[in-house]
């Protein structure tokens, strides 16, 4: 059989290995016939070699693309895939030390590829180790069921240890922590509490400038020439911006709405500079009672009503001081790995190589330290557990049966 091989001098290489069928003199056996194995040279079934596959899946865990590797090898994209799918599968089964010692776990949604004639979005929940930022596995779907059952499919004593339950302002990954993990503190990501009100001010600058102008915003119009001062941090405005805010706001926003939403912006971001929790806590419940008046506007009302439900998360921070930015990188990275990957919409595949290129050294190390059979280019034969094998490379070729 003919498999594919770590390539020589650029070169793609084929290690051509002929096997003996053996026949078992037994009548009554169920194989009856069987060939020659060596899981040194290759693995059951396999169409390439084991040193190769090592390197392929080394060589995807560092971001390479499979088409990338398979110019390198010269084999077919689905060998190169099949290859890094199994051996990277097998090497995050045999880590079990990334998902040891996890005192607060954090999950958030990513679109994983879109597939069909519609393009129906498929979506997965990472979860990471949110303390020492190291991706533990990716789940399809973004709903309470796959993240519970990844929960509860760990050991009671690994789920005791888990004390903070980061996310961001989800219900079903609240529904998740609640039903798994009730005794984590649950705590709601601080860079998604104040995405939230910035969300909420471009929706009360698009209302008012439509009731304003009459359409949307052009660049000669007050509200949409401080768009971006209006989500500005206000201690990062210069005199000069302070000048234009409050000027432009004057002369676009003639009931103050827009004021009201940057206002309650700001006084939300300042509760993250409050040491104590209490006091936080007491801080929260008075913004979130403010907007909800109906004085002020729809969007505002909103605003209050989330930061009431989600109260106990946001100002758990100030106890944990713990965020889901660990996280965040990890889903920063899986992008990279689609970017990388051309299209694939293989959930399996894709969860592999973005594994074996986010979790962390422990899979860096269980590679390099994989037993490699020896390589030595341009040698007719090199024998290894006992069988001879042939090397083909530039149309030279070496061939011997298996010797036992």
């Amino acid at each position: 059989m003919r498999l594919a091989d770590l390539a020589a001098f650029g070169r793609p290489v084929r290690l051509v290995w002929r096997k003996r069928r053996w026949l078992c003199p037994d009548g009554s056996c169920a194989v009856r016939t069987f060939t020659d194995q060596e899981p040194a040279i290759a693995l059951p079934r396999a169409r390439m070699t084991a040193r190769a596959a090592r390197w392929a899946t080394r060589r995807a865990g560092k971001g390479r693309a499979i088409k990338e590797i398979v110019a390198e090898l010269g084999c077919n994209w689905h060998t190169a895939m099949a290859a890094v799918h199994r051996w990277g599968t097998a090497l995050l089964e045999a880590d079990r030390s990334r998902i040891g010692g996890v005192t607060a776990l954090g999950l958030d949604e990513i679109l994983m590829f879109r597939r069909g004639r519609y393009r129906e979005q498929h979506w997965g929940t990472t979860i990471v180790d949110a303390r020492r930022g190291k991706l533990l596995d990716i789940v399809a779907g973004k709903s309470a069921k796959g993240a519970t059952r990844w929960i509860r499919g760990r050991t009671s004593g690994r789920r005791r240890r888990v004390r903070w339950a980061v996310m961001d302002l989800s219900g079903p990954y609240r529904k998740a922590f609640t039903d798994s993990l009730p005794h984590a503190i649950q705590v709601a990501d601080p860079f998604h509490v104040v995405k939230l009100a910035n969300s909420t001010i471009d929706e009360v600058r698009r209302r008012v400038q439509n009731e304003t102008t009459g359409g949307r915003g052009t660049k000669g119009d007050p509200l949409y020439r401080i768009r971006r001062l209006l989500l500005k941090a206000h201690e990062r405005v210069t005199e000069r911006g302070e000048a234009k805010l409050r000027g432009l706001l004057a002369a676009g926003d003639p009931h103050g709405e827009v004021r009201d939403a940057w206002h309650a912006k700001e006084t939300l971001r300042m509760t993250y500079r409050i040491g104590d929790h209490q006091l936080a806590l007491e801080a929260i419940d008075e913004l979130s009672r403010d907007p909800r008046d109906e004085t002020f506007s729809p969007e505002l009302n909103k605003l209050g009503r989330t930061l009431r439900t989600w109260r106990a998360q946001i100002t758990n921070w100030h106890r944990s001081r713990v965020t889901n930015g660990p996280t965040e990188a990890a889903n920063n990275l899986a992008k990279l790995i689609k970017r990388v990957s051309f299209g694939n919409a293989n959930f399996d595949h894709y969860r592999t190589v973005k594994m074996c290129a986010g979790s962390g050294p422990s899979a860096s190390d269980l590679l390099s330290n994989w037993p490699c059979v020896l390589w030595v280019p341009w040698v007719g034969l090199v024998g290894v557990g006992g069988s001879l094998l042939g090397l083909v490379s530039c149309g030279r070729s070496g061939t011997s049966d298996v010797t036992s």
